[in-house]
């Protein structure tokens, strides 16, 4: 079902999936890449939803009229989507199905530099998934908070090179953080066949571990 929530004052569209059965379910935040909305995110929501959790897709390209993000675009918007991000959890904190004590947030490209971004600061996210993505320069000087992260990249990615998932790596070894990484040899960017389903299943096992209930907190 699709809602809105408001971020500076402007309405954003949010996409709700959640389980059949009524109860309290741990929130999980699906963020697309640069070339919009569906382009990647779509495939993980009901699935998600099916299996146990509430997750919420941000159409955070609304908040400044976006369609594709090149990478000037991305660089004067960031901090914009950033916000609306953050909002978008505030949301999902809020829905009767959500246990607001346990959030992950799964990334694509774009939707996971955001994310990792958003978690280095707020210690209200438990765990991340890395699909393909990075975490900017910036945030990983002045990370205040450093959740579970799986970490899930090609290792012939034209668009993010896999040297970003080796540097989120290196950073999580050096503040002794968790972490989980898998490469994906002759990867590009983007996974299909049986990568898909191997990064899909690495995804829900990583979340249901580190957004079990007697992690909250």
């Amino acid at each position: 079902m699709q809602f809105t929530y408001l971020t500076g004052g402007q309405p954003v569209g949010i996409d709700v999936f959640v389980p059949a059965q009524a109860g309290q379910y741990p929130i999980v935040l699906a963020l697309h890449g640069s070339s919009g909305l569906y382009s990647g995110s779509n495939q993980f929501p009901q699935m998600l939803a099916d299996r146990g959790f509430a997750v919420f897709l941000p159409h955070f390209f609304e908040t400044t009229g976006t369609t594709w993000a090149t990478p000037p675009i991305i660089r004067d918007n960031f901090p914009t989507w950033t916000i609306a991000i953050s909002d978008a959890l505030d949301f999902a904190q809020d829905h009767p199905m959500s246990d607001r004590g346990r959030i992950g947030i799964v990334g694509f490209s774009l939707g996971a530099y955001l994310a990792l971004s958003l978690a280095s600061q707020q210690s209200r996210v438990k765990a991340i998934v890395d699909f393909f993505g990075g975490m900017p320069n910036d945030f990983a000087t002045q990370v205040r908070h450093l959740p579970p992260v799986l970490i899930l990249h090609g290792d012939h990615d034209t668009v993010v090179p896999v040297s970003e998932a080796h540097k989120l790596e290196a950073l999580y070894r050096a503040r002794q953080a968790p972490y989980e990484i898998k490469i994906y040899p002759n990867a590009n960017h983007g996974f299909n066949g049986f990568n898909m389903l191997d990064a899909g299943q690495r995804t829900y096992f990583f979340l249901k571990k580190y957004l079990a209930e007697e992690n909250a907190k």
